[in-house]
């Protein structure tokens, strides 16, 4: 819609100009042969961003989940720990549950962040009767919690847990640059102490499709294999690897913008009297009285919900200042 200012999510940025001409020229080949230079390359320099030996191109940040997931769960009975809010909960159709056969141990986190001390008050004794404690997964930045960023800190504490009691560690990196960016701490520091971690590219990054996966040369190995049968295994990746590539170039220390757009957001939604979490990245959470997203939606600014009940809107490259300020002037005309 003609003047739309859509807030919905960051997943909903258009290709720039810059990069579609990187997608058209992209030097491609066959992926599954290992025969695609473009795809190779951007494998290569996420692997070293992320502190990992290896990495592998996937078509979502949802299928990184997956296969990580499926990499690191054994037969017979294995438990999954990660805050209740977190996507492979509520947003991936019980894929740890079918693809897996893990048991998921929600802990309640602070904004979706837990602590070292939670994983190790959820660690199963041994026994036949229980499910066996696995891995331990973190969300960076958190999405239901308002876009929270993990302090290294906690990070460190986390895995501390984990390597206490033998888990493996796994990284959902959907906003891992967001993360970099708002805290100045490196993509590295903060997902190379994990078995596997990854990043999104079609988020606050800009590009139409694609996301990396991460880990040891042997983890990697094993990944490919779960690509080839769950369907994401590809050809001429390249065409879509190149707008990652370009997005890693142009489309990284920006994010700072959309950080302090939707500062502004949350200020002004505050004043209007919305209960607000205030925001450390791109993502402001808020409570609203019902039917406001509806009728925001029918002057054109897009939002969406938290299973909570609350608000969400996304800043993005293609949210501009502009943009925030029309929508707050609407957000005067429907709040009461």
């Amino acid at each position: 819609m003609a003047g739309a200012v859509n807030l919905y999510s960051d997943t909903q940025t258009r290709p720039s100009d810059g990069m579609r001409r990187a997608i058209a020229s992209a030097d491609v080949g066959d992926e599954q042969r290992r025969e695609d230079p473009t795809t190779r390359r951007l494998e290569e320099r996420v692997a070293e961003l992320l502190g990992h030996e290896a990495a592998v191109f996937l078509p979502s940040g949802t299928m990184c989940n997956q296969i990580a997931l499926r990499l690191h769960a054994r037969p017979g009975g294995d438990e999954l720990i990660l805050d209740r809010t977190a996507h492979p909960i509520i947003a991936e159709a019980g894929g740890p549950a079918w693809n897996a056969g893990l048991m998921i141990h929600a802990l309640d986190g602070e904004g979706g962040i837990f602590s070292g001390d939670q994983v190790r008050a959820a660690v199963r004794e041994e026994s036949r009767y229980l499910p066996r404690s696995r891995l331990v997964s973190v969300e960076q930045t958190t999405n239901m919690g308002g876009g929270r960023v993990w302090p290294l800190e906690n990070v460190h504490a986390v895995l501390e847990a984990a390597r206490e009691h033998g888990l493996r560690t796994h990284m959902d990196g959907a906003r891992l640059m967001n993360a970099v960016i708002a805290s100045g701490v490196s993509a590295a520091e903060y997902a190379g102490g994990f078995d596997t971690a990854w990043v999104d590219f079609t988020k606050g990054l800009g590009a139409p499709v694609g996301a990396v996966l991460c880990g040891s040369s042997e983890l990697i190995a094993e990944a490919w294999r779960w690509k080839q049968q769950m369907g994401g295994s590809m050809r001429q990746a390249g065409i879509i690897a190149a707008g990652c590539l370009y997005a890693l170039d142009h489309n990284v220390e920006r994010l700072a913008e959309d950080h302090e757009n939707a500062r502004v957001l949350a200020d002004g939604l505050a004043e209007l009297g919305c209960d607000v979490i205030a925001p450390e990245t791109n993502i402001v959470i808020f409570s609203a009285p019902e039917g406001f997203a509806d009728a925001m939606g029918r002057h054109a600014v897009e939002l969406s919900g938290t299973p909570g009940g609350r608000v969400r809107a996304v800043t993005h490259l293609d949210v501009s200042r502009s943009d925030v300020e029309e929508a707050l002037k609407v957000a005067r005309t429907v709040l009461p």
